[in-house]
């Protein structure tokens, strides 16, 4: 009786440490896909687009808040004083308007930031 106390305690044990370990994107952003994948390992910003025009950021993990986007470069300005080598994940939903896209692209690029703009992998149906 003490070994399937044993298996049950080590089963919810390893449950909750996997469960604390993945952070799951809490925004339904339908990215686009692209056929290459790349990983960074850094400190990264998540500013994300939803298919309504709302966007949200997110600093390495935490929980995304909405924000206007008047907010969103000095929220990245104050990142990058604390951390110089930070990475900006831009997580556009596919029917977002490019110019909204420009927009994040132009703080970006104005501010000397690493971007990345995160897609899907594709379906192996729709190829």
């Amino acid at each position: 009786m003490s070994s399937m106390t044993d298996i049950v305690f080590l089963l919810l044990l390893f449950f909750m440490i996997a469960s604390t370990m993945s952070s799951p994107n809490d925004l339904k952003i339908n990215l686009p896909q692209s056929k290459t994948t790349t990983a960074t390992k850094a400190h990264i910003v998540k500013v994300g687009i939803d298919g309504e025009g709302h966007y949200f950021v997110a600093d390495d993990g935490e929980k995304p808040i909405q924000v206007e986007f008047e907010e969103i470069e000095p929220y990245l300005k104050h990142i990058q004083a604390a951390d110089s080598a930070v990475y900006v994940a831009l997580h556009a939903d596919e029917n977002v308007p490019y110019k909204e896209i420009v927009r994040i692209l132009d703080i970006a690029i104005e501010n000397r930031l690493k971007l990345v703009i995160a897609t899907k992998i594709p379906d192996k149906t729709t190829e």
